[in-house]
Order: C-alpha cells, then structure tokens, then sequence
C-alpha cells in the first residue's frame, strides 16, 4: 500500500490543481527543467496513446520483453487501488511495483522543484516517473499516455524508440474533440519525426487515415494493423504475421478476440523498437502476460463469495462504448462455449457516454443492476444510471453497492449458475479490487 507520507504528498499537491487550465506542455516542461531533465535520461521508449488497449498493449510489451530477457520499466494511469501501481520498475525475474520509501521521495522531490506553483497531479506524477526511470537501469520504458496525446504530460519524450497508436474512438470529447478525426489527430501528437509508428487495429477508416498521413508527413517508419501485420485465429492457436513470416502461438492469457490485436500491436512495437522476439519468448509471453482490471476472473475473496453457488465473475474497468463493445463480445464467446444467464453490475462516472455504453449489451445482458461509483466525485447516481441502461434497451434497477447487488442475485436468482460482469469504470473496479481483498500487485 501506498505510505502515508506518499499519500500526504499527494494531497497537498491536489490543492495546486489550475482551475480551468489548459492542456499545455508548458507547466511539465518548466518542472522537468529543474529536475534536470530526466526524461532526457531514460532507456529506449515504447510511447503508447490510443482510446481502448492501451493498458493491454502495455503489458503484451511488457511480457515480450521480460520473456526475452530484457529489463523493463512500465508506467500506466489510472491506478485502480494505489498509487503506486502507475509505476512497475524493472528487476531481475519480473518488474516490481515501486516501493513505498522510493515512491515517497521521488513525490518530495519533485514537489520542491515546483515550488508550489500551479499544476496538475498528473503532471507531478509523470515528473516522477521520469525520475524513477533514469534513475534505475533497464533495457526499455514503456510509458501509457493519460489523455490525448499532443498535449499530454508524458509528451516530452522527443525521441521515443517507437509511437503506438492503438484503438482510437470517442472518449473524453470536452477536451480532445466531438469527432473521431480530431480525436484521432491528439494521439497522434505524439509520433516524433523520424520514429517508427506502430498503428494498431482501428475501428474507424477517418481514425486511420489521419494516423496514417500524419506518421507519413513525419517520414516516420510505419506498421499498420491489417497491412503490415496482424494476428489470427486458427484452430485454437494466435497466429501472428508480419514481412518476417508466421509466428504460431497459443491465444493469449487475457480473455477476448480483441486481445489476439492488442498483442499483435504489442509484439509489432517491441520489434520496431530494435528488440528480437525469439519463438520460446512470445509463447512465454502469451502465456504470463497480466492486467489487472481488465476482464479479470474473480475467482474467490470477499465479494466473489457473496455471489450465487458457482457464478462466473467477471470484472472489466473499460468504461466508454468501444470498451463495451469488446468486452460484450468476449462474453459473447463465452457464451457459445458455455452458455450461462449474464447479468451486468455496473457503475459509472458523469463524463462518460453511458447508453453507449450499455447498447453493446442489448440482447446479450438479462438484467442490470447499477450501483454508486463512491471513490469518485463525478460517480452517477445509481437511480439515474438505471434510466440510462433503460435508454439503451436493457431492464435495470438501482441497488446500493456491489455487494448488495450479489447478494440479490444470489437470494433471487433461481436458474443455472450465472455468469456476472462487473464494469463501467475504472474506479469502480479498483474498488471492487479492494473490497474483494484481491488488490493488484
């Protein structure tokens, strides 16, 4: 867990958050240049922006290149229930989470090189992360964007080993735009001229085309999902293919079709960043990889054991309608494997299109049960995310927290042992995470 002295820092810093700021590189820069900047001062980068399969694609990285040998440091957002999990430093035998000591002060440190002036806690902490990779030797940083793109804090990084474009769609419109195309031009904003650009599976052909013309007025190298790579399924197995051939592999650990191109774009950028990926190591990868959060059983803890004799639960922290897309599809193959009645428990914050959400679950989904997401200030009220769900075609109702919505089921629910996802936010699953007594490390 997160010391208290790095909980203390973290607060204060919270009252330093610009009112009505914009997004702009200018507060990170001024901060990195009393730290000498660090971010000069890091292993080769794996830059990775994107809508959905950032996080996935993040640890596929991970997993190739610890498989084969390689050191690597890992930085995501948001945590789910410490700080401390945006920060995975490399170590022999798998990367650590960083410690609560080394956490503490690297927030102190960077904390008095602000001087107090304005700026964000997420800028802070990517001040951070840039201290706590130049400071600890590793063979590659793989570094997850926060928002956008262009004007992200991690967007300093002038020459990263390879820019990953993954999955763009509508999300966050107030601040990167109301249209695929302008959301598709933010996270491009980080492809540096000249670095090779690894573009994943895109959804939409406006997305595509915009990161395409972008990376080729870069005169960046580029790799495109469906063109110069992708991956397959084939009698149980991945298979992957790019201009160096066929890899054949066993499906990925994480749950869903969607994972066979996030893996894809995975293996592609660690390639283009100058890595070999030997056979032996992608099968070990696919085999270890890991990510909390997302589609990720629960299996047994606090909350699973309120559940029905013998459900099947599911949680899932995506929170915007691709996400729901993909994850109503790889329940969706559960389903024909083994079919079960699905049931949704959701909860959702404000900024969030939430019919979008809960239409990728019309006709898969027999019943909604939405809940309060209460670790966050822009949690939807439960009663009003039930219309919503009603909105988009599905029955719901209102229940107080998680746990209660189990134990209705379980003292309801009179047919087979259901199957049970758990989603619509990030928070909320870090809060399940917690509560279940199954925290991520």
């Amino acid at each position: 867990m997160t010391t208290l002295a790095a909980d203390r820092e973290i607060e204060a810093l919270m009252a330093l958050h610009p009112k009505g700021f914009d997004l702009s590189l200018d507060r990170i820069t001024r901060l990195l240049e009393r730290l000498g900047n660090p971010q000069e001062r890091l292993p080769p980068v794996i830059h990775i922006a994107g809508t959905n399969g950032k996080g996935s694609c993040a640890a596929f990285s991970r997993a190739l290149l610890e498989a084969g040998g390689h050191l690597a440091h890992v930085h995501t957002s948001p945590h789910l229930v410490n700080w401390a999990e945006r920060y995975r430093l490399a170590a022999e035998g798998g990367g650590r989470l960083v410690d609560d000591e080394t956490f503490a002060e690297a927030i102190a440190r960077v904390a008095r090189a602000n001087q107090g002036q304005k700026i964000t806690v997420f800028e802070i902490l990517t001040a951070v992360t840039f201290i706590l990779f130049s400071e600890h030797p590793a063979a590659a940083a793989i570094i997850e964007v926060g928002l956008g793109g262009r004007f992200d804090a991690t967007n300093v990084v002038a020459r990263p080993a390879v820019s990953v474009i993954m999955p763009v769609s509508m999300d966050h419109e107030a601040y990167l735009g109301d249209r695929v195309e302008l959301i598709a031009a933010e996270k491009a904003g980080i492809m540096k001229r000249g670095c090779p650009v690894v573009i994943g599976a895109q959804e939409s052909e406006t997305a595509l085309q915009v990161l395409i013309e972008t990376a080729e007025r870069l005169d960046c190298p580029t790799f495109v999902y469906g063109q110069d790579f992708l991956a397959f399924e084939e009698s149980g197995r991945m298979v992957y293919q790019d201009e160096d051939g066929l890899i054949d592999l066993p499906p990925p650990r994480l749950p869903g079709r969607h994972q066979f191109a996030n893996a894809a774009a995975a293996i592609a950028a660690v390639k283009a960043a100058g890595f070999e990926i030997s056979h032996r190591a992608a099968e070990k990868a696919m085999a270890k990889v890991a990510w909390p959060g997302r589609m990720q059983k629960l299996a047994q803890g606090r909350l699973a054991d309120l559940a029905p004799k013998g459900a099947d639960i599911w949680l899932d922290g995506g929170h915007n309608p691709g996400a729901g897309v993909v994850v109503a599809e790889a329940l969706a193959e559960q389903e024909e494997k083994n079919p079960r009645p699905l049931f949704l428990i959701a909860g959702m914050i404000n900024t969030k299109d939430q019919s979008g959400y809960f239409r990728a679950f019309k006709g898969l989904v027999r019943h909604v049960y939405t809940v309060p997401v209460s670790v966050s200030d822009a949690g939807v009220p439960n009663d009003e995310l039930a219309i919503r769900a009603t909105e988009a075609g599905l029955t719901a109702e209102p229940v107080s927290s998680v746990a209660s919505a189990l134990m209705l089921l379980r003292d309801t629910w009179d047919g087979p042992a259901p199957r049970i996802l758990i989603g619509g936010s990030l928070y909320l699953a870090g809060a399940v995470l917690a509560e279940n007594g199954t925290p991520p490390t």
